[in-house]
């Protein structure tokens, strides 16, 4: 019995023993190891979030937004259509007509301190009447001064004076990456501004049937958000916010605006015109890429190649060539035919252009002066 009870408490101790010597010297310490852990990410997240705080508060959004906010309108449109019933007509032979009053609601951007309003040409169309609401609440009747439909900008005017306004950037500035605020009215609320930055340049309309040459962004556009102000942090005008890409009819990351120099152009034109002034180079010409590149046998893969130049053009009086690849205009850089076009929705005819032309694998710096159609190139 003393035997058992003595072989009892040795095995006990030796697994005493056993255990402690596992702990002190085999086992992994896991609180100090997770401790560790802990601390490395702490330490990242401070230095993460310090960071984000830092280019956050290095962006100043309420000074543009301040100076935006009340050169931005509310623009209400109000049209009129006639419909006939035609069970009456079946069963009467006659039909009465039916008047229905239809509103658009929409954005607009106060250019001048006497009341000249920039806006898209789909928020005014149509309108028998157009009624503007200022941030302030105070409303007004708008005369339409001028419609362009190709780039959607339209002029208006109210009877006003010391209104606040924005002023125009260069757009052709602006850089992939930049802060931008969106500012308008989306769905009827009004004064609202959405941040974002410029995701794109040169975009063209995505299958509509015209072909600008649009600025793309991440700041929140929807429904009443057109013919609203893009500004810069400077609270200057770079674009005209215009349309959104969405599956859903709202807002999913893709918005549009017409850039500022091509609205400034046209607003201008209307003015001194009365219509806009378009001007041409006298080509045909092709976008080049990664596929066909290869086709007309040239090492870019960027620009517009000259397939064929008019006679008695601009082009053809300058010298310009077939083969030709146009890969600058006034030093802007031309990749797509979207680039090209859109810097020509902003020149006149009579102005000459310093085309960059690469010709032989070489550089070339071309004056082409434009006109105004086909018919004045054989005057």
């Amino acid at each position: 019995m003393k035997k058992a009870l003595s072989l009892v408490l040795v095995s006990a101790l030796g697994g005493i023993l056993t255990l402690t010597a596992y702990k002190l010297f085999l086992e992994k310490p896991e609180i100090v190891y997770e401790q560790q852990k802990n601390d490395v990410l702490e330490n990242f997240n401070t230095t993460f979030n310090s960071t984000a705080n830092l280019a956050a508060e290095t962006t100043d959004f309420t000074a543009a937004a301040e100076r935006t906010l009340n050169a931005v309108v509310h623009v209400k449109n109000k049209s009129v259509y006639t419909t006939r019933n035609p069970m009456e007509e079946i069963f009467y032979g006659r039909s009465s007509k039916r008047k229905h009053v239809q509103i658009g609601i929409g954005s607009g951007v106060i250019i001048t301190e006497d009341g000249y309003i920039i806006t898209n040409n789909h928020v005014i169309d149509n309108a028998a009447e157009i009624e503007i609401t200022l941030n302030d609440k105070q409303t007004y009747k708008a005369k339409l001064i001028g419609t362009d439909v190709t780039n959607d900008i339209a002029l208006i005017k109210i009877d006003a004076t010391n209104l606040p306004y924005v002023t125009f950037a260069d757009s052709d500035n602006v850089k992939v990456g930049e802060w931008v605020l969106a500012v308008g009215n989306p769905y009827n609320l009004t004064a609202t501004v959405t941040a974002g930055i410029i995701s794109a340049k040169g975009r063209d309309v995505l299958g509509n049937y015209r072909t600008e040459s649009y600025i793309q962004t991440d700041a929140v556009v929807n429904s009443g958000n057109s013919g609203g102000a893009l500004v810069n942090t400077r609270g200057e005008l770079i674009g005209i916010n215009t349309m959104i890409s969405s599956t859903t009819g709202s807002y999913i990351g893709y918005s549009f605006a017409v850039p500022s120099n091509i609205a400034k152009k046209v607003i201008e034109d209307i003015m001194e015109f009365g219509n806009v002034q378009r001007a041409f180079i006298g080509i045909n010409f092709r976008e080049l890429n990664g596929e066909n590149h290869d086709y007309f046998q040239v090492d870019n893969t960027e620009g517009v190649i000259i397939t064929n130049v008019l006679e008695n053009t601009g082009a053809s009086k300058a010298g310009i060539q077939i083969r030709d690849i146009i890969v600058k205009a006034n030093n802007v850089k031309v990749s797509t035919f979207a680039d090209l076009n859109g810097f020509l929705n902003t020149k006149r005819p009579d102005d000459i252009i310093a085309f960059t032309v690469v010709r032989n694998g070489k550089e070339k710096v071309i004056p082409v002066k434009l006109y105004a159609n086909i018919d004045t190139y054989n005057k």
